[in-house]
């Protein structure tokens, strides 16, 4: 992922032979050679005389535009061309993730003429179709995708945050998941949730209200509180977040990792960094996978139980090595209105996961839960 868009985001900047910006190429290009670099959607129309004149043997240009004498010359150096495709409300050969304004740009029209929208459409309208370019391109969008959170989150300590998405603003369990989210990272871990409304959007703002006074985040949580919910309108919804982000700019950073498979569910708009999915089952293993310090497991329905299992079954046979901490929110919840724990508690019997599951009766015991077991 590139240095200006990790920046953006709140964090460092990496480096490699990946090229995601033209002050990037132009650095790579003034030692004459691109040889073995990956040039990830760079428009280089405005690039012609360097590639006329530089070695790229070997490199390979993933939906970078060019002139056509540029585009022949880098071919016949060897190198492989893959041209940007037409007509798409996405580009399947990023090299960054979205930000909250990339994906709703275009909100003053109405959320369905935003690129989130329309890339949730133009999937609804492929996926049953059996075309294998479209479900090529889905896949090519995802691995770059991965590959963008990958590059973001080198040496971060990661705390996934999972729960429902209807939970509202404006109560009482929003604030609770709104403060767990700032208390994590106030403690120097990265938030990072599923990334759509609810208990992910709460714990992404607590994120982002991090670096403030504690009296910023009661004050956003009030203005946010007149639109409680995207339905039935995801438009007033999501503007609520952005006025919330414009008069308290500059916010903590934070990953969500939605997914246009549940495309009734918008993005929240506080994660400073979005990996969105087609392909939910990537999208979902990744999450959980990329959450190396633990997991706070709000209370949820099916989808939070199945990441509950999903995230048990790696610990349980350790094939992701040690297991990582597991802390459940809601005693009653999870032990009488959906008894995931016992189940649990029996799986971790006599293995070594044993001592890295926890179940706490409220929100603000979570951290600590954490922290004892991390120790």
């Amino acid at each position: 992922m590139g240095g200006v868009a990790d920046q953006e985001a709140g964090f460092p900047a990496g480096s490699d032979t990946e090229i995601e910006s033209l002050a990037e190429f132009d650095a790579a290009a003034a030692h004459a050679t691109l040889a073995g670099f990956r040039v990830q959607s760079v428009d280089l129309t405005t690039r012609t005389p360097v590639l006329l004149h530089t070695d790229t043997a070997g490199a390979v240009f993933l939906g970078c535009a060019m002139e056509p004498d540029a585009a022949a010359k880098v071919r016949a150096d060897g190198a492989l061309v893959f041209p940007p495709v037409p007509h798409l409300p996405f580009d399947p050969y990023r090299g960054t993730l979205y930000s909250p304004a990339e994906l709703f740009e275009g909100l003053g029209a109405g959320y369905e003429r935003t690129p989130d929208a329309l890339s949730y459409a133009w999937f609804q309208r492929t996926k049953a179709d059996g075309d294998i370019f479209s479900s090529m391109l889905r896949s090519i969008h995802d691995d770059a995708i991965s590959d963008a959170l990958d590059e973001l989150l080198v040496g971060a300590r990661v705390v996934g945050v999972m729960g429902g998405h209807a939970m509202g603003r404006g109560t009482a369990e929003y604030e609770g998941a709104a403060v767990l989210g700032r208390t994590l990272a106030r403690a120097g871990f990265t938030v990072a949730t599923g990334g759509g409304p609810g208990a992910m959007e709460a714990a992404n703002l607590g994120a982002y209200a991090a670096p403030f006074e504690d009296a910023m985040l009661g004050s956003a949580l009030e203005l946010l509180a007149e639109e409680p919910s995207f339905r039935p309108s995801v438009s007033a919804w999501a503007r609520a977040a952005f006025e919330v982000r414009a008069k308290w700019p500059r916010g903590g950073a934070s990953v969500g990792i939605p997914t246009w498979f549940y495309g009734h569910e918008p993005p929240n708009a506080f994660a400073g960094a979005i990996a969105k999915y087609f392909a939910n089952a990537t999208r979902e293993d990744g999450l959980l996978a990329r959450s190396n310090a633990g997991v706070v497991f709000l209370p949820g329905a099916a989808g939070t139980v199945q990441e509950i299992f999903d995230n048990a079954t790696p610990n349980y046979y350790e094939s992701r090595g040690t297991p990582t901490p597991m802390v459940l929110v809601d005693r009653a919840h999870w032990t009488e209105r959906l008894p995931t724990w016992p189940l649990l508690e029996a799986l971790a019997e006599d293995r070594p996961m044993a001592g890295r599951i926890a179940l706490v009766d409220s929100v603000s015991e979570a951290p600590e839960a954490l922290a004892r077991m991390s120790r």
